[in-house]
């Protein structure tokens, strides 16, 4: 069983743009590792991000360049993350930004749902949001869309920011969010 993922661009009419990149993620890895490519056909890898621990709930995760070169790391807050899901990203030279849940009111339904009998199988239904800040400035933000198949929507800020880190936590938010 895999979760895959495809990375978009969007139209100017709010279509499905170009695909800029591609990843499938195995389910139930003892130490989670995730290569993105730069087509589906997984011919070009364009990076990745592999935790450093087997297992740890506020594990750190390398995130490498094509080359396996180093870009940036991405965190879990596992304490912050009791109430509402709080990721640091870290990229050399820019700094920490830190995203967490906008709607404290949705983060404390989708950790409810999975006590609820019968529905706990159900995907939770309510979009997350996330917002990611350095110091009092939004640098990118990533939007859960409703629909049949899981959409998000990234939103970029800051033009400095490593695009490609944005493309992997955003894909760490889906792949990662219910460990």
């Amino acid at each position: 069983m895999v979760n895959q993922y495809e990375v978009h661009t969007e139209n100017a009419d709010g279509s499905e743009g170009p695909l800029l990149a591609f990843a499938q993620q195995k389910r139930l890895a003892f130490k989670e590792q995730v290569t993105i490519y730069a087509d589906a056909e997984k011919s070009r890898p364009l990076l990745a991000f592999k935790a450093r621990k087997r297992i740890d709930l506020a594990s750190a995760y390398d995130i490498t360049d094509a080359s396996g070169q180093p870009i940036g790391v991405f965190r879990k807050n596992f304490k912050k993350s009791l109430v509402k899901s709080t990721w640091h990203l870290e990229q050399p030279g820019l700094g920490e930004t830190t995203g967490s849940e906008r709607s404290t009111f949705v983060a404390v339904l989708r950790r409810l749902w999975n006590f609820i009998p019968y529905v706990e199988n159900l995907p939770f239904a309510w979009p997350y949001h996330f917002d990611f800040t350095a110091g009092d400035q939004v640098v990118f933000t990533v939007d859960k869309k409703f629909g049949f198949r899981d959409r998000y929507v990234v939103e970029i800020n800051d033009p400095r920011l490593d695009r490609r880190l944005v493309i992997a936590q955003a894909v760490a938010l889906d792949a990662l969010q219910s460990r």
